[in-house]
């Protein structure tokens, strides 16, 4: 029953709580940018493991570990959503669409990498 309430509390995550564990040095978490790998090469958060929604449900099973929390961006919410959906779906129990994606980590000043 505590995983089943981790998830739902976990279900939208805020940039600045990804922020402070970032900052605190905690381990045991995986920032997913699911945009097309030409989005990802312009900007994205640093550290972020690119993996387009499109090849998603053929590497994730292969690449992510199931019990590691998993914060998730798109190209908007709702793309980041449907990403959070499959992974669940898919026996990942920790998953995460970090709420604004980019724009919002820009905005509270993470660190990025790439071009953008």
């Amino acid at each position: 029953m505590e995983n089943n309430l981790l998830a739902t509390f976990l279900e939208h995550e805020d940039v600045h709580r990804l922020k402070s564990r970032l900052e605190w040095g905690q381990p045991g978490f995986t920032i997913l940018d699911v945009r097309e790998h030409s989005s990802f090469q312009h900007g994205h958060i640093t550290g972020a493991i690119p993996m387009p929604l499109s090849e998603l449900s053929n590497r994730a099973n292969n690449s992510l570990h199931k019990h590691r929390d998993i914060y998730v961006y798109g190209e908007s919410d709702a793309h980041a959503a449907e990403a959070v959906q499959i992974l669940r779906e898919a026996g990942f129990d920790s998953v995460s669409e970090l709420k604004g994606g980019l724009t919002a980590w820009k905005n509270v000043g993470g660190a990025t990498e790439g071009v953008g």
